[in-house]
């Protein structure tokens, strides 16, 4: 086996031909677009390198065949919030063969000791958590939705047989759309939706730079009391806004204000993968027609709700159930819509997974964020410490 640095276009080419290859057989599996993990890797586009480097590999057999990729990271800003200075490694893929899989692992862990990292988390993406991170436990018979990992069974063998260990979770639920909510969520909807000093705002790109300050506000008042907080880029809002426009629908996304001040939002989008799953992750001006062709003909009937925010002042407040109420208008001028993705909601976040529950979500997925320590001695204190943060 021989492991190669990706450092020409000829080497990019063949690390999303890699992951195209592993899983030519599994059905399931979805190709991200080439271009939007590209852009991940583009010193001119993510933020994250300003204070980072990324680092990534192909794996060949003997025969010169694809046999695994993998990338690493680091961002020293965000490293420095945790105990051991943590980078992290993503984009892995592997054939069924662990001594494949150390060798691509010993790669990331390596590289992330000489910048000076002490540990390394993974499958995550060098940017935030909303897209490509965690590695996929449970839910395989769901195909993936637009920006989350799908994975072969075996690859949880191979993190925890390296040493990695869980440092939490993230469920996803589905919530069927042509199924009624619970009477009883609709009345506390209601009774919330009706208090004074509140006001409700759907995106619009005509005000796109206010309704961006303001996710920016929310975002960053609602989790900074979290451990390894770290405020949101405003760039990369502006960027993740413009890579998004061709499949935004503006009455899917919704803020709510109390005396003209933003205290929670919810961001949605059509599933886009119930289209590129007949692009194999390329996008040229013929996928581009095609696109708009199996848009018109309606072939999105999923979304999924990437993120939530609701400030600390409100979070009691059922502020959520009264943005379920409006979207529950959107969702009735879109009745091809008949399901959503309630995704991405940590073991520690209790109050969104009573919500989920109490719109009728039922569980569809798994994703584990693992971390490797590389002074294995200090592995319990930070296992204890983590399961004593999700109780709280």
């Amino acid at each position: 086996m021989k492991l190669i640095e990706v450092t020409n276009p000829k080497l990019v080419r063949r690390f999303y031909k890699t992951a195209r290859e592993i899983y030519k057989d599994e059905p399931k599996w979805i190709s991200p677009l080439d271009k939007d993990i590209e852009s991940i890797f583009d010193r001119k586009v993510n933020a994250y390198f300003k204070d980072g480097d990324a680092i990534r590999w192909i794996l060949i057999d003997d025969n010169n065949e694809l046999i695994g990729r993998v990338a690493a990271f680091y961002n020293r800003k965000k490293a420095a919030t945790y105990k051991q200075p943590t980078g992290g490694i993503g984009f892995f893929e592997c054939i069924d063969d662990e001594a494949a899989a150390f060798m691509l692992f010993d790669a990331g862990k390596k590289w992330l000791e000489g910048k000076g990292m002490e540990a390394m988390d993974g499958p995550i993406n060098f940017g935030e958590n909303d897209n490509f991170w965690g590695l996929l436990a449970e839910g395989y018979q769901f195909q993936p939705s637009y920006g989350m990992n799908y994975h072969f069974p075996y690859y949880k063998r191979f993190f925890e047989n390296y040493g990695f260990f869980s440092f939490f979770e993230q469920v996803t639920n589905h919530l069927d759309m042509t199924v009624p909510f619970p009477e009883r969520f609709w009345k506390i909807a209601e009774w919330i939706y009706r208090k004074p000093g509140f006001t409700y705002e759907h995106f619009t790109y005509s005000n796109a730079e206010k309704y961006v300050t303001d996710l920016k506000k929310i975002y960053d008042e609602s989790w900074v009391h979290h451990e390894h907080f770290t405020p949101i880029n405003i760039e990369d809002l502006w960027s993740s806004l413009k890579k998004a426009k061709p499949i935004l629908e503006e009455e899917l996304i919704w803020f709510v204000y109390h005396e003209n001040e933003p205290i929670a939002f919810l961001v949605m989008f059509p599933d886009v993968n119930q289209i590129f799953r007949h692009f194999n992750g390329k996008l040229n001006l013929w996928s581009k027609i095609r696109f708009l062709y199996y848009k018109k003909r309606k072939e999105i009937t999923r979304t999924r709700i990437t993120v939530m925010g609701v400030v600390p002042k409100f979070q009691k407040h059922g502020i959520e159930s009264a943005i379920f109420k409006k979207l529950r208008w959107a969702f009735d001028t879109r009745p091809h819509i008949t399901e959503v993705e309630l995704s991405w909601v940590g073991d520690f976040n209790l109050k969104m997974r009573a919500l989920h529950e109490a719109v009728g979500g039922k569980f569809a997925k798994k994703h584990i964020t693992y971390r490797k320590l590389f002074i294995e001695s200090e592995k319990n204190q930070q296992t204890n410490k983590i399961h004593l943060g999700t109780k709280s």
